[in-house]
């Protein structure tokens, strides 16, 4: 995805005061964080006890610029580019920096069927129940669905995976490299048009959502919105974007679904229509009527003081966030497990690398497979301690490769962080199958 954050360094949260971090989406997709301390009120509302015995359900994100085709690449970039090529390009660009992380199963066209079921496959043996991809649909049309359409519904194999998809509704931003200093031209803007948003609405409802696979959340399909502010965008009011929202709910039932679970991505700072203060995000995320919050990656709430950030010192700060986000909101929590990040491979090769803005921003090291392992180990052992909540585990990511956060084998660690997912969870063939 086209993002960045950069934090100040969180702290541990009151249970009526919160440090919320907003990646405030700029031009390039830079992100500008803030931090700020607001007052947020507890919203009751009824949470479904867990079932004793209920398995962690483990999803992963997935992003689709994997390919050659897609029109819009096309016509920027050529005809057979790919974020393939900046993952090629990587070099290491300060001491101890691990770069170029290279594929173990090489540079593949996701696009091809053929292709698809082996990470469909793959996915399944090593105990993934869905892809959640980061879907992108724009004023004027769709973006990156070639790996959706051509890849995972052309699959042969594609009862064995269910998937799902997370509105990537931010600006899509020029940044495939980014020369630090130039200009950042927004392509392809997150905010569209109320009557469009019917019309995605429908196409979601007639296309994806009756899919025997499309994944579900007690029986309705799931679907997530990446950028909250970029949503009331479309609309000018909190008011607006309910009625919205109550519609997309009422064409799915009109079409024979029984709903639909919608989620929010919640990271911090949201400015609503024509307002200059920040929104309660619980307030917002009750207002609006969502079923759940979850979060994108870690660093949307974990602060990297250094230009190689150890591993579990953000897996801590996340997992203290975690602890706020489980009661704050009203309605369950979805947390994250990130498998790393570095963006450095869309940061332009021959600039000087350091914290300067996406994509030039510190990085995560030290992100083993043991030190993954152990932090699915412990949301594991968490979400099996709730008594209220899904159980679900969502998973950054499938094949981020440009920003350092994949769990598809490289030539390095091989398998080691599928390994990793299916001994601490095991393989997830019955569940895919639900």
């Amino acid at each position: 995805m086209n993002r960045t954050p950069r934090p100040p360094r969180n702290q541990r949260l009151e249970a009526t005061v919160s440090a919320i971090f907003r990646r405030l989406v700029l031009p390039g997709g830079m992100a500008l964080l803030l931090a700020l301390a607001i007052t947020v009120p507890a919203i009751a509302r009824d949470a479904e006890p867990v079932p004793p015995g209920s398995p962690v359900t483990v999803v992963s994100y997935y992003f689709g610029n994997y390919h050659p085709g897609d029109p819009r690449n096309i016509k920027t970039k050529g005809a057979n580019w790919s974020e393939w090529e900046l993952v090629k390009n990587a070099r290491p660009r300060f001491p101890g920096h691990q770069q170029p992380h290279v594929p173990l199963w090489g540079y593949q066209d996701e696009s091809d069927p053929t292709v698809m079921a082996g990470k469909i496959s793959a996915a399944a043996d090593y105990g993934l129940t869905a892809f959640i991809f980061d879907w992108y649909y724009y004023d004027d049309g769709p973006f990156l669905d070639r790996p959706i359409d051509n890849g995972f519904l052309k699959a042969p194999n594609n009862t064995r995976l269910k998937f799902a998809f997370m509105w990537a509704n931010h600006d899509w931003v020029d940044l495939h490299p980014y020369h630090r200093g130039g200009k950042r031209e927004i392509l392809y803007p997150g905010r569209v048009k109320p009557e469009n948003f019917t019309i995605i609405c429908d196409h979601l409802i007639r296309d994806y959502f009756s899919h025997p696979s499309y994944w579900r959340i007690k029986g309705k399909p799931y679907f997530s919105f990446y950028d909250l502010e970029k949503l009331l965008s479309n609309f000018g009011s909190v008011a607006a974007t309910r009625a919205a929202l109550d519609d997309f709910r009422a064409r799915a039932v009109a079409a024979g679904l029984p709903g639909l679970h919608l989620n929010a991505v919640v990271w911090g700072r949201t400015i609503l229509p024509g307002e200059q203060t920040p929104a309660d995000p619980a307030k917002l995320v009750h207002d609006l009527g969502f079923d759940s919050v979850t979060s994108y990656v870690w660093v949307h709430h974990a602060a990297l003081p250094k230009l190689q950030t150890g591993y579990n010192l953000a897996r801590d700060e996340y997992f203290d966030y975690w602890s706020h986000a489980a009661t704050n909101f009203g309605v369950p929590y979805i947390p994250n497990v990130t498998m790393g990040w570095d963006p450095s491979p869309r940061a332009d090769q021959r600039d000087a690398y350091g914290d300067f803005g996406y994509p030039f921003s510190n990085t995560i090291t030290n992100n083993s497979p043991e030190n993954f392992r152990v932090a699915l180990e412990r949301a594991r052992q968490r979400l099996l301690a709730e008594t209220n909540g899904l159980r679900i585990l969502n998973l950054n990511c499938w094949n981020e490769w440009t920003e350092g956060s994949y769990l598809e084998p490289d030539t390095v660690h091989g398998l080691a962080y599928l390994d990793a997912v299916k001994k601490v969870f095991g393989g997830n063939e019955e569940a895919a199958q639900k």
